[in-house]
């Protein structure tokens, strides 16, 4: 049995990490296209770190909720049988206690050199004149995957949706590709394939199966059925 999991900022949004969609959240106080893109950040790099300063600020306050420790749970119980993959830059999951986590979108608790390519654990607050650790260029930005930019380890996402036997996707809209497609691969390749989520997604119909609901409530119900049935 090989289980993949997609999660998405709805899984993060009781534990206070809004999600795009929230009014009056952290997002809703920016333009998208000059927070989150390479262009934006050509423009504006002052901007850029502000907006990502803020947003670490809030994920090292928040605390991880039932439903990351719950997956948690579940990777334990099932060593080398889970690959979770998650949308978000939080570090939730990682403090929660999961270890096969793939961030697909990066991680706000990183810098990236622009430059060189390396990483490294990012201060709480970040600006342009930050140097990188390796080649001492100015050339520091959050690592984290933008609009226009290829997500992180898709060649080993697609390979744990092709031996998958269950997949599930947490809180995602299902309006994000290349995340949104996840749930064709997998059913292709014969998975069973179940929605958790505090409503229907777009993608709903290509479900077998919707568990709808606070994401604290709905995924420790559906790991602990999984777990009773053997997995």
């Amino acid at each position: 049995m090989q289980i993949v999991i997609l999660t998405g900022a709805g899984i993060s949004a009781e534990s206070g990490l809004g999600t795009f969609r929230d009014a009056g959240g952290l997002w809703s106080q920016y333009d998208l296209e000059e927070v989150a893109t390479p262009e934006g950040f050509a423009r504006n790099p002052d901007l850029v770190h502000a907006f990502y300063n803020a947003r670490r600020a809030n994920c090292a306050a928040a605390t991880p909720n039932a439903a990351h420790r719950a997956l948690a749970r579940l990777e334990a119980a099932l060593p080398g049988q889970v690959t979770l993959v998650t949308q978000n830059v939080d570090d939730l999951h990682a403090r929660a206690g999961s270890r096969a986590v793939i961030q697909m979108h990066g991680a706000l608790m990183r810098a990236l050199c622009a430059e060189c390519g390396h990483r490294w654990p990012a201060p709480a607050t970040m600006s342009p004149t930050d140097r990188c650790p390796a080649c001492r260029r100015a050339a520091t930005r959050p690592d984290v995957v933008w609009f226009g930019e290829i997500p992180y380890r898709m060649d080993d996402i697609a390979a744990a949706l092709d031996r998958a036997t269950h997949f599930a996707a947490i809180g995602t809209s299902g309006q994000v590709w290349p995340a949104a497609g996840f749930v064709k691969s997998a059913r292709r390749n014969g998975a069973h394939c179940v929605e958790l989520n505090l409503e229907r997604s777009d993608l709903a119909a290509m479900f077998h199966a919707q568990h709808i609901g606070p994401a604290t409530e709905v995924v420790p119900a559906w790991v602990d059925s999984l777990l009773a049935q053997g997995g």
